[in-house]
């Protein structure tokens, strides 16, 4: 019997399209994510490695990783992201980054008490660049799966073929 591909993918091209469509409709605001005005650099780093942490992609990992390196998190920290722990993270974040765990694994899809939740915690603004963000590395996260999904078979194929 062959190996299994682990990572999380999209489970359909609906599931695709609405995060494609949710990204486009909002894309003004994208600017203002990448600016940290609102949500500084720092923050959104920390929320794009939490799902990336649930979601396993190899690449957006190496790339974020770096990214909050250059924004200042410390690798002390980095570490703590990397095991589902927030700790080391600014006290105020730590919901969203909970959060953010949780969204990603519901599959975008948390639970209505928790949605409820953040709403209590964070700004109306805050909340929508919060969601623009893990939507953003949502896509990002499946996209390099699904390439090294398609790695994967390629290479079982070939596998399969010499073991023969």
């Amino acid at each position: 019997m062959g190996k299994q591909f682990q990572k999380r993918l999209y489970p359909n091209f609906k599931e695709f399209s609405s995060d494609l469509k949710f990204i486009l409709r909002r894309r003004n605001k994208m600017k203002t994510l990448m600016r940290g005005d609102t949500i500084d650099a720092q923050f959104r780093e920390r929320l794009m490695l939490a799902v990336t942490e649930v979601n396993g992609c190899r690449y957006c990992s190496y790339f974020h990783t770096k990214q909050a390196l250059n924004a200042g998190i410390s690798r002390e920290e980095l570490h703590t992201i990397g095991t589902d722990c927030f700790e080391s993270s600014p006290a105020a974040q730590q919901p969203a980054l909970l959060y953010a765990q949780h969204w990603a694994e519901s599959d975008a899809h948390p639970d209505p008490g928790t949605v409820e939740f953040m709403a209590h915690e964070y700004s109306p603004e805050e909340l929508e660049l919060i969601e623009l963000c893990l939507r953003t590395i949502r896509m990002g996260n499946l996209s390099g799966n699904l390439f090294d999904y398609v790695l994967f078979k390629l290479s079982f194929g070939r596998l399969g073929a010499s073991n023969n």
